[in-house]
């Protein structure tokens, strides 16, 4: 029956995180930008069961009022312009939101003494480039491009909150989400489930050999909650921490699970080798979550695109 707030609402993992909120019986509260009516949050009637601010994570007064009239008791800050692509093409957007948001957020939440914890979406991106994989937690953070560097910028301005304020605030870092609700068809495994089913070739925009930590949407939810409920542990405030299935794989490997698990392997890959900007290879590790959290994906990828296929399937008929 906690007041919990979810920035983020309507994007790939916010409808997740919110069914295991009101699962969990939370009074689940969110702020929304721009309605999108394809998203789950829509789709699943989440609308329905939930109290809505319409805004942005820019008006600072709207966030205070939120926190401090709906006395928050835990936030969960998913809210993001989170397209690689799209902050290369337009990066001051993505710097505004992604860090003018987080700090708006977390000074907000610091200044209401009700709010007993929060929790930070980071990324793999955050680390950037790096000569030793997997990424640890202390691994440091050197974002180049823009999307990275605004994940870096997210991830150190919530670590200043806990170390200068002692605010009780955590930071997770990922890799790349999937599973069904996901409609940003440029992203690969979308956009691979999409091509099959119209029986046509699937396109690799990348020399194909990038390698990704790709993490199914439920085993992202069920992280964030076990994070959260552990949070009462001061042990583990003001940590940050990898959530990964630890299991790498270079784009072709994971376009060719999918097709290997629709039965299309005949679809052979068109790989056109156009991407730029891009970092070449990033995994995770997350023994430090199995060790602190007791936390360990429940799905995996495999299980995990199995699902995925089952919605999109439904979703494109």
């Amino acid at each position: 029956m906690k007041n919990i707030f979810v920035t983020g609402a309507t994007g790939l993992l916010g409808p997740w995180l919110i069914k295991d909120l009101l699962k969990k019986q939370a009074r689940v509260h969110v702020l929304i930008r721009d309605q999108t009516p394809d998203s789950l949050f829509f789709t699943d009637n989440l609308d329905q069961n939930v109290t809505i601010s319409s805004g942005d994570l820019l008006d600072f007064n709207l966030i205070q009022r939120i926190i401090n009239e709906f006395e928050i008791d835990t936030v969960f800050h998913l809210g993001a312009q989170a397209i690689v692509k799209i902050a290369n093409r337009s990066p001051i957007s993505t710097f505004k939101s992604n860090i003018e948001g987080t700090w708006n957020l977390l000074e907000a939440c610091r200044q209401a003494p009700w709010v007993k914890r929060v929790i930070v979406a980071s990324s793999d991106k955050a680390y950037g480039a790096q000569k030793t994989l997997p990424y640890t937690e202390e691994s440091p953070l050197q974002g180049q491009h823009p999307y990275d560097v605004s994940k870096s910028c997210t991830d150190l301005i919530a670590q200043s909150y806990f170390h200068t304020y002692k605010f009780p605030v955590c930071v997770t870092r990922c890799g790349n989400f999937f599973g069904g609700g996901d409609l940003h068809f440029n992203r690969i495994i979308p956009e691979t489930i999409r091509s099959v089913l119209q029986n046509k070739q699937p396109i690799i925009r990348s020399n194909g050999l990038f390698v990704r930590d790709y993490i199914y949407v439920k085993d992202v939810a069920d992280a964030y909650l076990t994070l959260a409920e552990q949070m009462d542990n001061q042990s583990i405030v003001g940590e940050c921490f990898n959530f990964s299935t630890d299991q790498p794989y270079n784009v072709i490997e994971i376009v060719n699970e999918i097709l290997t698990l629709m039965g299309a392997n005949h679809l052979e890959p068109v790989i056109q080798n156009q991407a730029s900007n891009e970092i070449p290879e990033q995994h995770l590790c997350s023994a430090k979550a199995q060790k602190l959290l007791g936390w360990k994906a429940k799905y995996g990828v495999q299980e995990g695109l199995r699902e995925t296929i089952e919605w999109y399937k439904k979703y494109l008929s």
